[in-house]
């Protein structure tokens, strides 16, 4: 996968990028990381990104000019045509769903926005806007490496166990189950003695309830869209009326 970056503070991305998974992915050639300093693509003598919005109002607003020519400059780098992903708190909510979707692509442009945000009518390069939240940053590069981070793992060849990305908080619509390693005692606390049975489909039952209590638990929300049994749907539902007792 090639990715390439748009963003006026292209030294943000050096080091994290160059760390851990991603770090890896690139050393393999998994990953090609391109970043591009927005500011190469201005024509005035201040290199200016950004003005004073229409109709008044605080802030600064990023113009549309060095926008346009950088994504179109970065288009023709190729190779291929390139998904043009802008990151913004107006865009869809990012998800490992979205991450999935995103893993499939060969090229893709991530244009990092700052101030009040981007004029309108750079959205007409736009195929996908994301947010990463329901909160403001100061700009999209911390979006951007979190959205790269999701994605770059999912690449095969990127993790040792390719069932490690199929197995964990969201996978399934479902936060991921408590895990446990050595010593199997720790300031009296023990590990499950359900996981040290080797009964592999004890293991596996437990795991999945574990899953399904946590999240009835902590996020709930999730469970609209999960796939669950007629059982396990009445073990949620028990969960959720007597989380509502305690209240």
């Amino acid at each position: 996968m090639i990715v390439d970056v748009i963003t006026i503070f292209p030294e943000m991305l050096e080091e994290p990028m160059s760390a851990s998974m991603v770090g890896l992915a690139r050393e393999r050639g998994i990953l090609e990381l391109r970043v591009h300093d927005l500011r190469e693509f201005t024509e005035d003598r201040h290199r200016s990104t950004d003005d004073y919005p229409y109709g008044g109002g605080p802030g600064m607003v990023m113009r549309p000019e060095p926008l346009f020519r950088a994504v179109r400059a970065v288009q023709d780098l190729g190779p291929g045509t390139a998904l043009v992903v802008f990151l913004t708190p107006g865009g869809d909510r990012f998800t490992q769903q979205a991450a999935h979707e995103l893993s499939a692509a060969e090229r893709i442009i991530f244009v990092c926005g700052r101030y009040e945000g981007f004029d309108e009518r750079v959205f007409e390069l736009a195929d996908l806007r994301l947010s990463i939240g329901d909160y403001v940053l100061t700009g999209g590069e911390l979006p951007a490496m979190v959205v790269i981070d999701a994605v770059t793992r999912l690449l095969p060849g990127v993790l040792g166990h390719e069932e490690s990305t199929a197995d964990e908080s969201f996978s399934e619509g479902l936060l991921e189950y408590p895990q446990y390693t050595r010593p199997a005692t720790f300031e009296n606390m023990s590990v499950p003695e359900v996981l040290l049975s080797g009964n592999h489909a004890r293991i596996a039952e437990y795991r999945r309830r574990q899953a399904l209590v946590r999240t009835a638990l902590t996020r709930p929300d999730l469970l609209d869209h999960a796939d669950l049994s007629d059982e396990e749907r009445a073990l949620v539902d028990d969960v959720l009326e007597g989380s509502h007792d305690r209240d």
